[in-house]
């Protein structure tokens, strides 16, 4: 949850004023590193934030992707400012990898999906990447899904996807590994005010009774989520 230390909660409207909460992408010694996109007065506040500015941040809060079972090599699948969280995995997963197995290049695959070129350029921060925009100004002319339905049409028996980004997005996911019974680890978002399971503000509905995102997640089985959460039944998230 993060928020900057001066002009928050006192701008137009008196807004923001609550933190915000984001992946960390990358961890580096004495730094994290965030991705953010300006859409709205918080995100907007944080954009302005130069070196030496003060961030207030309460973390590490939730809980994240889990290691692929057994035979599986993992498939990450991101979309947009999406793609953060599936960077420092993938930064995991290739220290997992280490010393290089036959199998360690496939298990560093990511998938992105981008509006257009420009947006594409967040490709860079991940490692063998293949990209898809909208409107085919960078790799793929079309949706990120479509390049994952030719990696599982190819192994889906031997993947366990990873997936984070815009709801739609996630649902298509969901429903492509549901019918190819592929296992999947779905990072979804929902406002949330506290971050730490008291405000009940990103609660969303599994096929077992409801979870707050924000200490029972991010990160979900996509077994346990039925086809409403992808599909806006939750609270969108504040920017």
């Amino acid at each position: 949850m993060v928020s900057a230390a001066e002009r928050w909660g006192g701008g137009e409207g008196e807004r923001p004023f609550l933190p915000r909460a984001f992946s960390v992408m990358r961890s580096r010694e004495h730094e994290l590193h965030f991705l953010i996109e300006d859409v709205g007065p918080g995100t907007k506040r944080l954009s302005e934030l130069g070196p030496g500015d003060e961030l207030l941040i309460v973390g590490p809060l939730g809980n994240g992707f889990a290691r692929p079972r057994e035979h599986r090599e993992p498939l990450l699948v991101g979309g947009g400012v999406g793609i953060a969280p599936l960077a420092i995995w993938q930064d995991e997963l290739a220290v997992d990898s280490a010393p290089p197995a036959p199998s360690a290049v496939s298990a560093r695959a990511a998938l992105l999906g981008f509006r257009d070129a420009a947006h594409a350029a967040g490709a860079a921060l991940l490692a063998n990447v293949s990209v898809a925009t909208d409107d085919g100004s960078a790799g793929h002319h079309g949706l990120v899904t479509d390049l994952l339905q030719d990696e599982l049409d190819t192994r889906g028996d031997a993947v366990e996807v990873y997936a984070c980004g815009p709801p739609p997005m996630l649902e298509a996911v969901r429903l492509m590994c549901a019918e190819r019974a592929v296992p999947a680890q779905l990072a979804l978002e929902s406002g949330m005010a506290c971050g730490f399971g008291a405000c009940f503000g990103c609660v969303v509905p599994t096929v077992d009774g409801y979870v707050r995102l924000c200490v029972d997640g991010p990160v979900l089985d996509a077994a346990l989520l039925p086809s409403a959460v992808m599909i806006g039944s939750h609270p969108p998230p504040v920017h």
